[in-house]
């Protein structure tokens, strides 16, 4: 075997038994809620580009920092299925249907589900705190982005995908995403990508979280342990 082969098998070989295993079992079964959201963006895709669907689809699912946070936060969920109308459909459904079944398979639909809603909802609120920093702090926007509309399902896509690599311990494919994200707002700086490692970043620390918690747990323990014995505590 080659080096490279090794290290495909190392990156991406419990991942891709996982899925296989899934699909060989289960079929298009294994994945209800990925078949669901490409058939819900298709849908929202058609109907806005309709001259009678356009403002409807506006006013269900698409998010701007210069609404309301209610409403901003009541529209989240769907937005993650309403494409770009500057972008190819297509690529948005496939996106969705790799990236989503592979997460409903590997985490379970409610996990996928929730690891989406966090990385489309840190990306909308991080535009709201951009724009009151302003456009001259580091990590301020424009006021003109109040009224761009939010990144739709590619911020779903790059959490899950960053998520994935962590829990499967791909960690080079997650770092390649995170790279590729802040190549993106290095050549083209705009809101989708500001979302986008916005995004990255709250998965990170949702990623992070538990192992600093089992850390500070084993920490305490060994502390109770030394102080039981008589000893002083250990030092790390």
């Amino acid at each position: 075997m080659s080096a490279l082969a090794r290290w495909a098998r190392a990156e991406w070989g419990l991942l891709f038994l996982t899925v296989r295993r899934a699909l060989e079992a289960r079929r298009l079964r294994a994945v209800p809620m990925t078949i669901g959201a490409v058939c819900l963006t298709a849908a929202l895709q058609f109907t806005q580009n309709q001259s009678w669907g356009y403002q409807f689809v506006q006013n269900i699912g698409a998010v701007r920092a210069e609404d309301p946070l209610w409403l901003a936060l009541f529209r989240t969920p769907l937005s993650l299925f309403v494409p770009a109308l500057d972008l190819p459909v297509w690529g948005a459904l496939v996106q969705i249907l790799l990236v989503f079944g592979i997460a409903e398979i590997c985490l379970g639909w409610w996990r996928a589900l929730v690891v989406s809603y966090v990385a489309t909802l840190a990306g909308t609120l991080y535009a709201r705190v951009g724009i009151a920093l302003g456009p001259h702090h580091p990590l301020g926007l424009p006021g003109s982005d109040a009224q761009v509309v939010d990144t739709g399902p590619s911020a779903a896509v790059v959490g899950l995908a960053v998520f994935l690599g962590w829990r499967y311990r791909a960690y080079v494919t997650a770092c390649v995403v995170i790279g590729a994200m802040v190549v993106e707002v290095l050549l083209k700086e705009n809101l989708a990508g500001k979302e986008h490692l916005a995004a990255m970043a709250a998965i990170l620390v949702m990623c992070g979280s538990p192992a600093l918690r089992h850390r500070r747990h084993r920490r305490s323990g060994r502390v109770r342990a030394s102080s039981s014995s008589g000893l002083p505590p250990i030092q790390s």
